[in-house]
């Protein structure tokens, strides 16, 4: 996958370019990250980024770590950013602690859709959790489940995977932890969502390790990009539901006016202005929603 430059930014050595965010070390050790206007979608990196992606992503993850923060300790040290980070990418960086990261997305579900609707539709499953007979694409779970994946290389799709091989990554006692965090956030989350007109279906966190083994809270948090957001006043299972995240990017990228054809592996074209811009759109009406807060 063709990644674009990470921006070069003095006193700050360039570590790793994601998806969508780029990490820098810094001199005492902390780490930069910065969130890029990139998107993904069908595991490419589009050519043509979603101004403010970055920036509301950060903020949204901001507000997120600060209503956990009694659940869990989070990697945030700092908003301000070395005076070297240039101005266009200040409000997308946050200075972190540099965390031994476990080697598994932790993901919870309160609601059947997306792979895990594949796996259980082949299986009566999910993640080795059995489910009851019956549901359909948006049916709400009886009680939100623990559905772990493997990391994926850039590229590559994330694997779903059973708590047992959670317990064999990381050892029983780890894996128990992870499991009761991520369903304690997932609660947390669903219910301040909730609260303001809006259905948490699902969300993937990550976790990682301090020297003196504390698990922390990483990465990004309860963002459209690692999480799914629904209306709830336009929920109805039986159907994939509207979402607050970049379906307008993903429906016109497998609509003939694209002319793109998933199937032969090559890059996406560019998106044209109006799918970018009812892109934004939905990025910021997700952020002002759930925080209150004017972008």
């Amino acid at each position: 996958m063709d990644m674009p430059p990470a921006a070069e930014i003095a006193g700050a050595e360039h570590l790793h370019s994601g998806k969508v965010r780029d990490l820098y070390r810094l001199a005492d050790g902390s780490l930069l990250m910065i969130a890029s206007d990139r998107i993904s979608a069908y595991d490419f990196v589009l050519s043509t980024p979603i101004p403010d992606k970055g920036e509301i992503l950060t903020r949204m993850s901001l507000w997120w770590f600060d209503q956990l923060a009694d659940l869990v300790p989070n990697h945030v040290v700092s908003t301000d950013v070395p005076d070297s980070v240039p101005p266009a990418l200040r409000g997308h960086a946050v200075v972190c602690e540099a965390l031994a990261m476990y080697p598994v997305e932790c993901v919870a579900r309160g609601y059947l859709t997306g792979s895990g609707l594949a796996d259980y539709r082949a299986t009566g499953e999910v993640c080795g959790v059995p489910l009851p007979a019956g549901l359909v694409d948006g049916s709400r779970l009886d009680a939100p489940i623990f559905t772990p994946a493997t990391k994926a290389a850039l590229g590559d799709h994330d694997e779903n995977v059973s708590y047992e091989a959670v317990e064999h990554e990381v050892g029983a006692e780890r894996a128990a932890e992870l499991r009761e965090l991520t369903l304690a956030v997932y609660a947390r989350a669903e219910g301040i969502a909730r609260g303001r007109g809006i259905l948490l279906a699902d969300t993937k966190l990550e976790f990682g390790a301090r020297s003196d083994g504390t698990t922390v809270l990483g990465d990004e948090v309860l963002t459209p990009d690692s999480s799914r957001f629904w209306p709830a006043d336009r929920w109805e299972p039986g159907r994939p539901q509207p979402s607050y995240d970049k379906q307008f990017v993903r429906d016109w990228l497998t609509s003939p006016a694209s002319g793109w054809d998933r199937s032969e592996g090559t890059p996406p074209p560019p998106l044209p202005d109006e799918i970018v811009e009812r892109t934004r759109a939905k990025y910021v009406e997700a952020y002002e929603r759930l925080t209150g807060e004017s972008f």
